[in-house]
């Protein structure tokens, strides 16, 4: 997949129909598309082509749990937008592929895991619309996002990494502690796939970063943030990733800080990154990477090193 490119007037034609509509009449898929429902996939692809002859595989895993639902309402209206026009402004990568993958709880959700295809143009549109925002989680302080590691890992082939060596771009986004393992029974019912034994969480990392960059973005707005203490849930995940996890104050922005993290490992140097931005998203964007050192960002052959 990931045939045709990205047009600005498409992506604005389409927030401009999402214009006083509430979230469930955005999002109306009221189970899970099947479509998006990972078991049984055995991969989804990111292919270069006539259009894109040196894609980039990019993922965005989105906590559609509780509150989180926000994320991909922002990103309906004005997200991919932004997303569309500041790549064709920008070019951090020339041929982005995006892969869209909503995170629930494998603990209780009935669908903790959904994943798009990987597409180049207004198809995303497609694929976004018809996650279903399910609005569960538990009470666990944490939600699966090493579900999203594990697919990128073990179900996703990319010609970026596959032809030229270049590893991929891999975003989970939400506002829970880090995740637990994956337990054997999860991964037959939520994947159809039978394994000796349960995943941990740094298994399935380790697994999506043979092929790619992985990021994790808390959400400092989000009800468990505000709740447990954005500085202690940052500590959590800076334990478990270290720099790679990012705290975005400005759900908002959570689009120019995607362009900004995959253009500063592309070489981009961070100060300059940060003075791109008008105003207040350049705020935004210095306090959400303030941790990552400039220094530590190397690209060697194309892989980069923290």
């Amino acid at each position: 997949m990931g045939s045709g490119t990205l047009s600005s007037s498409t992506f604005r034609s389409y927030a401009s129909k999402t214009v006083g509509k509430s979230t469930d009449e955005v999002f109306t898929s009221r189970r899970l598309d099947s479509s998006l429902d990972p078991k049984g996939v055995k991969i989804r692809e990111s292919r270069d082509s006539s259009d894109n002859p040196e894609s980039t595989a990019i993922i965005v895993g989105i906590d559609v749990t509780g509150s989180m639902g926000m994320i991909a309402d922002n990103l309906a209206r004005e997200g991919l937008t932004t997303i569309c026009e500041e790549f064709l402004k920008r070019r951090p990568v020339k041929y982005p592929h995006f892969m869209f993958n909503a995170i629930g709880d494998v603990a209780c959700d009935s669908s903790p895991l959904q994943v798009s295809q990987f597409e180049a143009d207004a198809r995303m549109i497609e694929q976004l619309n018809k996650i279903y925002i399910e609005k569960g989680g538990g009470g666990n302080d944490s939600e699966s996002y090493n579900l999203s590691w594990y697919f990128a890992g073990m179900h996703t082939s990319i010609d970026c990494f596959e032809k030229r060596g270049k590893k991929g771009y891999l975003f989970t986004i939400g506002d829970e502690d880090p995740p637990y393992d994956i337990p054997v029974s999860a991964f037959k019912e939520v994947l159809g796939t039978d394994v000796a034994s349960s995943w941990s969480a740094r298994q399935c990392l380790e697994a999506a970063e043979k092929m790619y960059h992985v990021f994790h973005i808390i959400i400092a707005e989000g009800s468990h943030c505000q709740s447990r203490g954005v500085d202690n849930v940052r500590h959590k995940w800076a334990e478990f990733m270290g720099q790679r996890a990012v705290v975005l104050k400005d759900y908002t922005k959570l689009s120019e800080l995607l362009i900004s993290l995959i253009q500063m490992f592309e070489g981009t140097d961070k100060d300059s990154v940060i003075k791109s931005w008008d105003g207040s998203i350049s705020i935004v964007i210095a306090e959400a990477v303030k941790d990552l050192s400039s220094e530590s960002v190397k690209i060697e052959g194309g892989v980069v090193t923290l």
